[in-house]
């Protein structure tokens, strides 16, 4: 998404259209914004939900288990009338509202959360927390929360967590580092909080992760790849892989086998994500015996112009061109690959893994090529992607399974001890495993994900269509 721009919400045909070819994809609109506060309430782990129970003050605009819309892009009357219910404390009411509008609209993931929270709000349960930018980027927002929603339903419907509920509250932090310090805060505070699922750009982990790391609570980012998170505290983890693991084999394909040794680079220089990944694929390019060809492409310049940038690297002798966009910049790199008009071979981080890359780039982004931590295809034999094609409507991205599998890890610790302590030490042992979205789910002493990457390329399907298919 754009670092302004809004995108309309494409019609329910086009989005049934991509999820068939293998990209989930749904409707988004502009969320809620606030600011400061924090949370003060400190209720004891595994004890039942305080009816109507939420942070106070204006960070209480952020931070919802069901009581209010953050998504605003998908609301029912029926969804308007559960989180009133919620708010009250009728939680009888609220489950069959948040049914109704599952009815309406079944690729909610917010609603199945509310639905999960609700159902186990008078019995014993435990509480986690998920950090989205519901207000800046709801359609990455969505893809993040489909994955938890997806592991809570799973486990609930199985009688819970030793008999304990599970439930989530959903956070909003728009991908502001700022933003993501005043969520951290209220967050460690509020002392029924387990864990933390998040948060979604590498410059808001990065920001978050000192306090949780110093108020001891569970972070396990689903989506921040910066290699300044590895080994970052024993309270911080990721199951993505670091932009480190990912480089490697993108790099030594570019070279040794799509034959292109000659590289220009295009990166966002105030995205902490984007600059790692930048470092760790010049030195990988260079281990493979490629070349970096020098031009000046900052993604973040006022300045920025795609079609000098692309006259400068050709007229240097560059054969691709590797793009490694700020997720809320996105539309800025597919600029850059209009202008290239076919000259340069593209290659890109797995930030342009989405809907508005096939969508806006249409023919411009076809044969990019990009490392991604997950595919529908990776492991045939996983049950995830058929169940989460049946739930959602539409096939899954990466996002979604890297969420799945954070969840299922909380999930499995807190089978261990359900205390954030007694969790952290679950996630440290190195026996530890937890089912995933294709493989088990482990951690190195790093906190890092244990694991290798999957490179896809955009290809054409049909005659108007575009989708990411793995690279054979």
């Amino acid at each position: 998404m754009s670092q302004d721009k809004r995108k309309s919400p494409p019609p329910i045909v086009f989005i049934i259209a991509l999820g068939l070819i293998g990209f989930g994809v749904f409707k988004f609109l502009p969320g809620l914004f606030a600011s400061k506060s924090s949370d003060t309430s400190t209720p004891t782990p595994g004890s039942p939900s305080t009816p109507g129970a939420s942070p106070s003050g204006a960070i209480a605009t952020r931070i919802s288990l069901g009581n209010q819309i953050l998504v605003t892009s998908q609301t029912t009357p029926e969804k308007q009338a559960g989180v009133t219910a919620f708010a009250k404390g009728d939680y009888k009411e609220a489950v069959q509202r948040f049914q109704a509008s599952l009815q309406q609209n079944r690729n909610d993931p917010e609603t199945v959360i509310y639905l999960n929270n609700a159902r186990v709000s008078d019995r014993t349960s435990l509480k986690i927390a998920v950090s989205v930018p519901s207000g800046s980027n709801p359609n990455i927002a969505q893809e993040i929360l489909r994955g938890v929603a997806q592991a809570q339903d799973e486990i609930n419907t199985r009688g819970g967590i030793n008999s304990a509920g599970l439930q989530v509250e959903i956070v909003n932090d728009n991908n502001l580092p700022e933003v993501a310090k005043e969520v951290a805060a209220a967050l460690a505070n509020d002392q029924k909080i387990l864990a933390v699922i998040g948060h979604n750009d590498s410059t808001a982990s990065l920001a978050a992760a000192p306090i949780y790391q110093e108020k001891k609570l569970v972070m396990i980012t689903p989506t921040s790849s910066t290699n300044n998170l590895s080994g970052f505290g024993s309270y911080i983890f990721r199951t993505v892989l670091n932009s480190g693991s990912t480089t490697a084999p993108l790099a030594e394909y570019i070279v040794k086998q799509a034959g292109k040794a000659n590289i220009a680079f295009c990166y966002d220089s105030q995205a902490a994500g984007s600059a790692s990944f930048k470092d760790e694929f010049i030195a990988s390019l260079s281990a493979s015996a490629g070349r970096l060809v020098p031009i000046v492409c900052d993604l973040s310049a006022p300045t920025f112009n795609p079609n000098n940038a692309i006259a400068d690297a050709v007229s240097k002798g560059a054969e691709g061109l590797m793009l490694a966009p700020y997720i809320e910049r996105l539309d800025r790199a597919i600029d850059l690959a209009r202008a290239n008009q076919g000259k340069l071979a593209l290659y890109s981080s797995s930030t342009l893994y989405t809907f508005q890359t096939l969508k806006d780039g249409q023919k411009s982004v076809d044969g990019l090529v990009l490392p991604v931590p997950w595919h529908p295809e990776t492991n045939p034999g996983s049950t995830f992607p058929k169940n989460a094609s049946q739930r959602w409507g539409g096939v899954v991205n990466w996002r979604t399974a890297t969420s799945y599998d954070a969840a299922q890890a909380i999930i499995a610790g807190l089978q261990q001890s359900n205390t954030r302590e007694g969790l952290q030490q679950a996630l440290k042992s190195p026996n530890f495993s937890a089912p995933g979205a294709s493989e088990d789910v482990k951690f190195l002493p790093s906190g890092d994900r244990a694991g290798s990457p999957i490179l896809v390329q955009v290809k054409a399907v049909g005659k108007t269509g575009y989708n990411f298919s793995l690279l054979r």
